[in-house]
């Protein structure tokens, strides 16, 4: 027993005849210990917390454990209900499932504003979703802070600065709203089945206001249009978007590239962009 008077991961997966399946991107993390720690680092106590890709529930039960108010779950995979269903008479009025795509669903309808999203995301839409998130019309979200699972390689180019390698519309998007850090490693091994790289733990908290004034459409254009081409010069890769009479109305040397402008200097090529 694991102080919820539920059976440990392991059992559960055997009785409901669960195996992760790679085309839904899932890895389950069986380790109590590990899934509290993620809970206890999300702050979650007395709250309501959203999960996305609960799976058999390892990180759901920790994230109850750990004293949240209330979670609600999205799973798109059936077969992993049932065992959500147990966790939920574990846990009477504290959990509710919901049987849905996160990626389509319209989050606006079932979170109470100052939700804390804490999940450890099917590798395959990860990005997606944080995307999602992150492109709210309106900010500050209804969302408090995501404490999310990444490949380590997703979590460096969400908190990549200006210079890096990793730097790119990611880091843009995300440290234009948002205070982002990793917090811990998680190891291959901690997973089942192992997946072939190490995961990090990410924050990200909502900023009151973005980093800089900017339309959200206009932004995307100038750091999709920057990163696409991201060897060339602004004056080259902006072409299509007005090149170096954009660049001088946003106060930009045409001779830079997109990896070594700042937020900011996104943010006034946006601006420029949209006048």
């Amino acid at each position: 027993m694991n102080g919820d008077n539920l059976p440990p991961l392991r059992e559960v997966i055997a009785s409901h005849g669960l195996a992760a399946k790679k085309s839904l991107g899932q890895n389950f993390l069986l380790d109590l210990n590990l899934t509290r720690k993620i809970a206890r680092a999300a702050e979650i106590s007395g709250r309501t917390v959203y999960e996305v890709g609960p799976g058999p529930g390892g990180l759901t039960r920790a994230l109850l454990l750990e004293g949240a108010a209330r979670v609600i779950a999205v799973e798109r995979d059936a077969r992993c209900l049932p065992a959500l269903v147990d966790i939920a008479a574990a846990w009477p009025g504290k959990l509710e499932v919901i049987a849905a795509d996160a990626l389509e669903l319209d989050e606006s309808q079932i979170l109470p504003p100052g939700t804390a999203i804490a999940a450890n995301l099917p590798y395959n839409v990860g990005t997606a979703l944080l995307i999602k998130w992150l492109s709210s019309e309106s900010w500050p979200p209804r969302w408090s802070s995501l404490t999310l699972m990444f490949q380590r390689e997703v979590a460096e180019r969400i908190i990549a600065k200006p210079g890096g390698e990793h730097y790119g519309r990611l880091s843009v998007l995300a440290g234009w709203r948002t205070r982002a850090k990793i917090l811990f490693d998680v190891n291959r091994n901690a997973f089942v089945p192992p997946p072939s790289v190490t995961s990090s733990i990410v924050r990200l908290t909502p900023l009151a206001a973005p980093l800089a004034p900017a339309a959200l459409k206009d932004l995307e254009s100038v750091t999709a249009a920057a990163f696409g081409q991201r060897r060339k010069m602004l004056r080259q890769s902006l072409k299509k978007l007005g090149g170096e009479a954009l660049l001088e109305k946003a106060g930009i040397d045409p001779t830079a590239r997109a990896e070594e402008l700042t937020i900011v200097q996104f943010a006034a090529l946006a601006r420029a962009l949209s006048a």
